[in-house]
């Protein structure tokens, strides 16, 4: 229930703190007193569109504050506006965005405008009314979650079918990639190892011929070189017992005797293991060509990449081979959910048509309680050949005033007559939607006499259920009230402003007698509204 209504800085409101109580409260007030301002104030605390133009000083910040009790705690919902225009969001002290704001208030007040007579004709307004009189709600709901998992999958099946085109498309042309890498035979640090072997065997007989040079030259032509120095060594030998001092000189020229002898030894050796030969040499070329030319078509600068790119390829046309099994699964899905849409889809619709007759005849009994004694009303079900996000029903309200035929709403109900059956339809859905708070601004527009008389019973009675807040112009509704309040207009020295205050007594009466007689107020309207509220109280009683 709406508690406290806290108004800072809007429009012609410099502060108002306002409480409000159970039941039916009335809110009465001269034309352009302001009552719908308090409506703005309220829609903007519960997400409205906010706007710096309805800032009174243009100076200061916009603070409107909305205490709802909800099952026994409190829940504060603070919307301020800036001069600069940027408007900040609160629930329970916490920020929030506006749709959070919208969402949150969705179950604790419902506003109805003057301008809400306008979703009498619209498709979704009533399927909400028919699924809260056949507590469809929550199973609308399910549907709706299912009907989004469906389109999710039916998503995700046509991304993986373009997927496994574009695959299948390119499918030979990696096959041949792959096989041509695969043909190769690729082995890590083959190019080098190749490389290497070419320079050896390109440079092979002329290798060769150089250390055969350099045995020819450890032979000598008339002597060897170990000869040679097999010779000084022994000359040396006969000088050093004389001259100790070349012992030296004849070690180091034995050591080199020695290390020239390995040398030659080894310089043989190897030489006989080179090999040279044209056929090897031709078979590396061709290798060697065969790997430039796939680092070429393939834009790599190693083998090392060829080989990751032959393993990419085989994953891609792994994945390929695991899209269709993947496929396979998210099909039985799709039909799957498609199946449980329909079955689930068809249930409501064998439920709203079911509650569509009860429906009709509720409506009927109570519009025909507001002086339509001939008015009929029909719910029409309709099956839609396909299935959409809340069912597949086209839901229509029917309606005839004086036998001339049921026509949808939109062509058949006049101004007075809509915000009859727009009553109706509200005393309805507070009593099976559970709303704790509902608001009426002027829903009795158009409506006069022994009309208003039943319109503001009914009205009356939604109170004795739920808190109703109703702004109106006719007394017959105002007297109805278990607590009015009243909105009026002030001048000060900073121009015009809106207040409200609670009324009782000769006060309520006074307003009461202001209403059926207007301005100039006469006797007989201060007994007649006195008569009316005392009517409600015996009533009451």
């Amino acid at each position: 229930m709406l508690r406290r209504l806290l108004i800072e800085n809007y429009a012609l409101i410099d502060h108002l703190d306002i409480s409000f109580p159970d039941g039916l409260v009335i809110i009465t007030g001269e034309t352009g007193a302001g009552k719908s301002i308090l409506l703005g104030a309220l829609s903007l605390a519960l997400g409205g569109r906010s706007d710096v133009s309805v800032l009174k000083d243009k100076t200061r910040n916009c603070v409107v504050e909305a205490v709802f009790e909800e099952d026994g705690r409190e829940r504060l919902f603070r919307r301020v506006v800036s001069p600069q225009g940027r408007s900040r969001s609160f629930i329970d002290d916490e920020p929030a965005a506006a749709e959070q704001l919208r969402v949150a208030a969705a179950s604790l007040v419902d506003i109805h405008s003057q301008h809400q007579q306008l979703l009498l004709s619209e498709r979704d307004f009533q399927q909400t009314v028919l699924d809260s009189y056949a507590g469809l709600s929550d199973d609308v709901a399910a549907f709706g979650r299912l009907w989004q998992e469906k389109l999710s999958a039916e998503k995700a099946l046509s991304e993986l079918d373009a997927s496994i085109a574009a695959a299948q498309r390119e499918k030979d042309y990696l096959e041949f990639q792959f096989k041509q890498l695969e043909e190769a035979a690729l082995r890590e640090g083959e190019l080098e190892a190749l490389e290497e072997e070419q320079g050896r065997l390109a440079h092979g007989e002329s290798v060769k011929e150089q250390l055969s040079r350099v045995e020819r030259l450890f032979e000598g032509e008339d002597i060897s070189l170990e000869t040679s120095l097999k010779e000084m060594t022994s000359a040396l030998d006969r000088v050093v017992p004389h001259f100790p001092e070349f012992e030296e000189l004849r070690s180091r020229l034995e050591s080199a005797r020695i290390e020239l002898k390995d040398v030659r030894d080894e310089l043989a050796d190897r030489g006989e293991r080179i090999a040279f030969s044209p056929e090897r040499l031709e078979e590396v070329d061709a290798r060697l060509s065969r790997l430039y030319a796939l680092l070429r078509k393939f834009d790599v600068a190693t083998v090392t990449e060829l080989m990751a790119l032959q393993a990419d390829i085989a994953s891609r046309l792994r994945s390929g081979l695991d899209d269709e099994l993947g496929r396979e699964r998210l099909q039985k899905q799709v039909v799957s959910l498609r199946s449980s849409c329909d079955k689930a889809a068809e249930a409501l619709h064998q439920a709203r048509a079911q509650a569509a007759p009860g429906l009709s005849g509720l409506l009927q009994e109570r519009i025909r309680s507001l002086e339509m004694p001939r008015a009929r009303f029909s719910v029409q079900v309709t099956a839609r050949p396909t299935v959409g996000l809340d069912g597949k029903d086209e839901i229509c309200f029917l309606f005839d005033a004086n036998e001339r035929g049921l026509l949808p709403l939109s062509k058949s109900g006049s101004g007075g007559e809509l915000s009859r059956i727009m009553l109706c339809i509200k005393s309805l859905l507070a009593q099976y939607k559970g709303m704790p708070t509902l608001i009426f601004d002027e829903i009795d527009t158009g409506i006069s006499g022994s009309v208003a008389e039943k319109m503001g019973r009914m009205i009356a009675g939604m109170g004795e259920r739920m808190q109703v807040l109703a702004i109106t112009h006719l007394p017959q509704v105002a007297s109805k009230g278990a607590s009015h309040l009243l909105v009026y207009k002030e001048s000060g020295s900073d121009g015009a402003r809106t207040d409200i205050r609670p009324i009782e007594g000769p006060e309520r009466v006074r307003e009461i007698a202001r209403m059926l007689s207007g301005a100039d107020i006469t006797p007989e309207a201060l007994a007649n509204a006195a008569v009316l509220l005392q009517g409600n109280k015996s009533k009451n009683k």
